[in-house]
C-alpha cells in the first residue's frame, strides 16, 4: 500500500494529458450517445475516473482532457466533478475539446495531434514532465513510481506495459524489450503478435501511458506535423520513431500498480467490448472482488450527485425486496424484486415480481413487473 501522505516534487512539476475522444464502438449502444470514457462504471463512476484519480493520488495537480467523439456527456461530468483544482495553488483542470485550433478542415487527426493542436496551452504552463494516458481503462496505478524510473533511466520516452495472451494483442502497441527494459521493437496493433521470447502465448503489450520530458515531447510533435506520410498517432508515428532513432525504455505495471491488502492480482481492464465491461461490473460483486473500489488509501474521485437512500418494499412470498451479493446505487427502488449477484447504478426502479440475477442495470432504467433479467446489461430506452 502506497503512502499518500507526501509526494516527490516530480509529480509537481508534471502535466496528465489524458486522450478522451474515443468512441469504442464494440461497446454499441453504450456509446451511441457519449464517448467511451465517460460510459458509467461500477454503479457511480465513469471510466475516465480512474485514470484521473491516478492522477491526483499520485500528486499530478496539473491535467488536461482532450475531447472529440460526443463529447457532451463527458464534458458535463468533467465540469461537475473536477472543478476542484485551483489556479491559485498552481493547480489547473483544461478541457481541450477538438476545436480547429490548428486548421480550419481538421479535427484532431490522432492521438499524438490531440496533443500537438493544443502546444500552446501545454507550453503556458511549462511542466517539466508529461504523462499521455489512455482514459478509456479501468485500473489503479502510481504514475509518480513510473515518473521517477522515466527521470532515473534517462530515457527519451518511458511506456507503460503489461504482459497480455498473445492473440489478445491484436488490439495493443506490442514491444520487445531487452535485459535492461530498453524496447528494440515496437508495432501497433499487428495481426499476428510478436510472442516473449521463450513464451509463445504471451505478449508485452502498450497501455498507452507514456511519460515524456515536455520539451522533448514538443519536438517531436513539430516532427510528426510536418511529415505528411504520418498518421498522427502516437502508437503508430511517434513511439516507433523514438524506439528507432533515440531511447525509449519500458516500465512494468506489476511496479506501480496499486493493490490494497484484498487485492491480488494487477487488476487492468479494457473493458472495450459489452462482454468484458459486463464482466469487470459483475466482478465488483465477489465477496473478495479483483478491484478494490472501497480502497480509502487509493480513492476514485468522480461527481457524486446527490440522491435519497437506496430503498426495498414489501415482504411477501414473490414479492420482496431483496438484494444478495449485490451493489445498489442511491435512487433506486427495489418494490417487491428480487436481484442476485447483479449492480445497479442511480436511479433504477425495479417492480414487483422481477428478477435480476447477475444482471447489470445502467441509470434510470426501468426493469418492469414479472420481467427475468438473467447475464446482461439493460439501459434505459429512449
Amino acid at each position: 500500500m502506497t503512502d499518500r501522505k507526501r509526494h516527490a516534487p516530480i509529480s509537481r512539476d508534471t502535466m496528465a494529458y489524458v486522450l478522451a475522444g474515443g468512441r469504442g464502438s464494440r461497446l454499441m449502444e453504450m456509446t451511441d450517445n457519449r464517448a467511451k470514457p465517460a460510459v458509467y462504471f461500477g454503479g457511480k463512476t465513469r471510466i475516465i475516473d480512474f485514470a484521473l484519480s491516478n492522477a491526483i493520488n499520485s500528486g499530478i495537480r496539473r491535467i488536461g482532457v482532450a475531447t472529440q467523439y460526443k463529447a457532451h456527456s463527458l464534458i458535463r461530468h468533467l465540469q461537475r466533478g473536477w472543478n476542484f483544482l485551483r489556479p491559485e495553488r498552481n493547480e489547473s483542470f483544461d478541457v481541450l475539446p477538438a476545436s480547429q485550433r490548428v486548421s480550419e478542415d481538421q479535427w484532431y487527426a490522432g492521438t499524438a495531434d490531440a496533443v500537438y493542436q493544443n502546444i500552446d496551452i501545454i507550453e503556458d504552463y511549462a511542466p517539466q514532465y508529461i504523462v499521455i494516458l489512455a482514459g478509456d481503462h479501468v485500473y489503479k496505478m502510481d504514475y509518480e513510481i513510473m515518473l521517477q524510473q522515466h527521470v532515473d533511466s534517462g530515457a527519451d520516452v518511458t511506456v507503460g506495459c503489461l504482459e497480455v495472451p498473445r492473440m489478445e494483442a491484436v488490439g495493443f502497441g506490442v514491444m520487445h524489450v531487452d535485459d535492461t527494459g530498453r524496447i528494440t521493437a515496437f508495432v501497433e496493433k499487428p495481426i499476428d503478435p510478436p510472442a516473449i521470447p521463450g513464451r509463445p502465448d504471451t505478449a508485452l503489450a502498450s497501455m498507452g501511458i507514456y511519460v515524456f520530458d515536455t520539451k522533448f515531447l514538443m519536438d517531436q510533435l513539430r516532427r510528426d506535423a510536418a511529415d505528411p506520410k504520418s498518421s498522427r498517432d502516437f502508437g503508430k508515428d511517434i513511439i516507433p520513431h523514438i524506439v528507432k532513432h533515440g531511447t525509449a525504455q519500458a516500465h512494468s505495471f506489476n511496479r506501480s500498480v496499486v493493490r490494497s491488502e484484498n487485492e491480488y492480482d494487477a487488476y487492468w481492464r479494457d473493458v472495450g467490448t459489452v462482454d468484458a465491461y459486463w464482466q469487470a461490473n459483475i466482478d465488483l460483486t465477489d465477496v473478495v472482488p479483483p478491484l478494490d473500489i472501497y480502497d480509502r488509501n487509493w480513492p476514485i474521485w468522480t461527481y457524486s450527485e446527490i440522491t435519497p437512500p437506496a430503498k426495498f418494499v414489501h415482504d411477501e412470498d414473490g414479492r420482496r425486496g431483496q438484494a444478495i451479493s449485490s451493489l445498489v446505487s442511491g435512487d433506486c427502488i427495489i418494490s417487491g424484486g428480487s436481484l442476485m449477484r447483479s449492480l445497479l447504478f442511480t436511479g433504477v426502479r425495479q417492480r414487483s415480481y422481477s428478477s435480476l440475477d447477475h444482471a447489470v442495470v445502467l441509470p434510470h432504467a426501468t426493469i418492469g413487473r414479472s420481467a427475468r433479467i438473467t447475464r446482461a446489461a439493460a439501459r434505459r430506452h429512449g
